[in-house]
């Protein structure tokens, strides 16, 4: 197969220097782009800014902001089989980029904020476009409340066909304990251990499911 991934956080600036973002490393997206190449697929990593090497075999298209992430991971999904969506987009952006530096002037500062791209929900729209069989979505839900239920709610919204569900307790570390949860909510697989050693399990899921012709 010919799989998309994206991984990492977008950044969305407020002036030429500072940013808004979030504490996603890119380990659970590039341990997964690592996992595919190992099991001889074919990789597309889209990696928001991120302190990794890309995985070898796989091919690698940088990005920062969320519509660079949304843009590249469209022409990419095109031409591939499916999509693990694993990066951690930043959700809102200033609806303002000021030119240069914002001056600090001891004055209270507001900043107006506006969503960004849903890159998720546009992969989904087009799994169908153009394919007699339409290319799978697996996408990440970072949840704190009520997890199962919200990482259903972004299942369908988002048109997934599946959804690694997990904490914040997975940022930025080596380590993750993750569920894969169906189209009826239920527990498909559970996961705990190093991110490479989980990303493996998934792709060897991913596997099964598509050997299988993609029960549902």
């Amino acid at each position: 197969m010919k799989v998309l991934v994206t991984a990492g956080p977008t950044r969305e600036y407020l002036d030429d220097v500072r940013y808004l973002s979030n504490a996603s490393s890119g380990k659970m997206g590039y341990a997964v782009a690592a996992a595919l190449a190992a099991a001889g697929h074919e990789c597309v990593l889209v990696s928001g800014p991120v302190g990794l090497a890309p995985p070898a075999g796989c091919e690698f298209v940088p990005v920062e902001t969320t519509a660079e992430m949304r843009a590249a991971s469209e022409t990419a999904f095109a031409r591939c089989d499916g999509v693990i969506a694993a990066a951690a987009v930043c959700d809102y952006r200033p609806a303002v980029r000021v030119a240069g530096k914002i001056k600090k002037d001891g004055a209270p500062v507001s900043v107006e904020l506006i969503q960004t791209d849903d890159v998720l929900a546009a992969l989904g729209e087009r799994k169908s476009a153009g394919r007699e069989v339409p290319r799978w979505v697996i996408g990440f839900a970072l949840e704190a409340a009520n997890p199962r239920e919200n990482a259903l709610q972004k299942l369908r919204a988002k048109q997934c066909d599946r959804v690694v569900l997990n904490g914040p307790a997975s940022i930025g570390g080596d380590r993750t304990a993750a569920e894969l949860i169906g189209p009826r909510g239920e527990v498909v697989a559970r996961w705990e251990g190093t991110k490479p050693a989980v990303a493996g399990e998934l792709v060897d899921w991913i596997d099964a499911w598509v050997a299988a012709e993609r029960p549902a």
